[in-house]
């Protein structure tokens, strides 16, 4: 069951700005995320009240991300550095 990805205008202009180690590592997990959207060190994040966000780590950077399962994708929210990301 894989799942499409999307990402936010935000997203997308961290990634970018981002070497190319941390770029690939973020891309891998992210690819892991559409093959499974709960990996076990997903957690929620309590910040977002209208809709559930959830994070998963990646070194230092976080990937916060949103699962539709009617259209089955998975919203890339957010990725930034710890202090930043929520």
């Amino acid at each position: 069951m894989d799942f499409s990805i999307k990402f936010s205008t935000k997203a997308t202009k961290f990634i970018k700005k981002l070497d190319n180690i941390n770029k690939e590592r973020i891309k891998e997990k992210i690819y892991k995320l559409s093959e499974n959207p709960f990996p076990s060190e997903s957690v929620r994040v309590e910040s977002y009240k209208d809709y559930k966000v959830f994070r998963v780590r990646v070194g230092n950077f976080r990937i916060l991300y949103n699962v539709d399962f009617t259209e089955k994708l998975i919203i890339i929210v957010k990725v930034d550095k710890r202090p930043r990301a929520y």
